[in-house]
């Protein structure tokens, strides 16, 4: 098979693959509940909304025609189709990971306490562990990448978007990519491991389209619209626990006052144990997003590929300043 057969097989699969982040299954889903929100939120007594008007305001041309717009463009178009994906670049294995650390816990540790609250507790139990350890590890690596001055250069990447859409999850450097795969694999392989020996079932998560339910749950309900311009927040006790778009917008926010918040991904759990988090009011902010005057602003993949890594190389340890937090 050729180079761009296999590319364009790459491409067409992140597309119609259910459980892709970037499936047409999960975009749709996020339009339709995106539309729904406008619909709900207008005033009573409102004319009805024609499709082209709702089609407008949910895709506004500056999304794809703006500079920044092209440049998320570009940048799903090079992590897709000739990296094969934003999170398959892990170095690590979890399987191997898990195998090792198992064996070690019943050579050191016994056999375990064995079977607990039998297969069907411990699928339970594995599906929620492991979606909050894949949860941890994100934020652990999205910390270090606002606190870490070479990582951050590497991180400012994503934030050099102007404008938020789906495409901008794809705005990121595969320095990041890789980081992020190792540190997953190394995280998830050990909670594995710990959960397989404690609850003596083999530990795993119930997945659909080979994701965790949570998480497949979360990229068809909320993951998209967080990068977006759509203002929702999540009511009470559900915007505490889970990230609302608005709460993804403030992360990008270049409001001194929102630097290093809402570090998470789905659960907002991380950002309140560790002091992280921002909860949004329903009234609209005022936010502007990308890095601050005289950055770069990574228009191009090229720029966006090479001047990250060529200032990280020139960075020592300091701590990152709050402005550039």
């Amino acid at each position: 098979m050729g180079a761009a057969q296999d590319a364009g097989l790459r491409l067409v699969g992140v597309f119609v693959a259910p459980g892709s982040p970037g499936s047409l299954a999960s975009l749709l889903a996020a339009l339709a509940i995106g539309g729904l929100f406008l619909l709900m939120t207008r005033r009573p007594g409102k004319r009805p909304v024609p499709v082209k008007v709702l089609v407008r305001a949910l895709m506004p041309r500056r999304l794809w025609a703006s500079a920044s717009g092209r440049t998320d463009i570009g940048f799903f178009l090079f992590n897709v189709v000739l990296f094969g994906g934003l999170f398959g670049w892990a170095i690590a294995s979890q399987a191997v990971i898990s195998g090792w650390l198992l064996e070690g816990m019943r050579a050191g540790l016994g056999e375990g306490p064995g079977s607990v609250i039998g297969p069907v507790g411990a699928l339970i139990v594995g599906t929620v562990a492991l979606f909050l350890t894949g949860e941890l590890a994100y934020w652990t690596i999205h910390f270090l990448s606002h606190r870490i001055p070479w990582m951050w250069e590497i991180h400012k990447v994503h934030h050099s978007a102007e404008h938020l859409s789906p495409l901008t999850n794809f705005r990121v450097h595969p320095i990041e990519g890789v980081l992020f795969a190792n540190l997953l694999a190394v995280m998830m392989g050990t909670a594995n491991a710990v959960l397989t020996w404690a609850l003596g079932e083999p530990a795993g998560a119930f997945t659909v389209w080979d994701r965790n339910v949570i998480a497949l749950a979360g990229l068809y309900a909320v993951q998209h619209l967080q990068h977006s311009h759509l203002w929702i927040t999540f009511p009470g006790v559900l915007g505490r626990v889970v990230y609302s778009p608005a709460h993804h917008q403030i992360h990008h926010s270049t409001n001194p006052a929102h630097f290093g918040s809402n570090l998470g991904s789905l659960t907002t759990l991380w950002d309140w144990l560790f002091g992280t988090l921002y909860t949004p009011d329903r009234t609209k902010m005022a936010l502007e997003f990308g890095l601050e005057p005289g950055e770069s602003k990574h228009e191009t993949v090229m720029e966006g590929m090479v001047l990250p890594v060529a200032r990280a190389a020139g960075l020592g340890r300091r701590p990152v300043g709050e402005a550039e937090a």
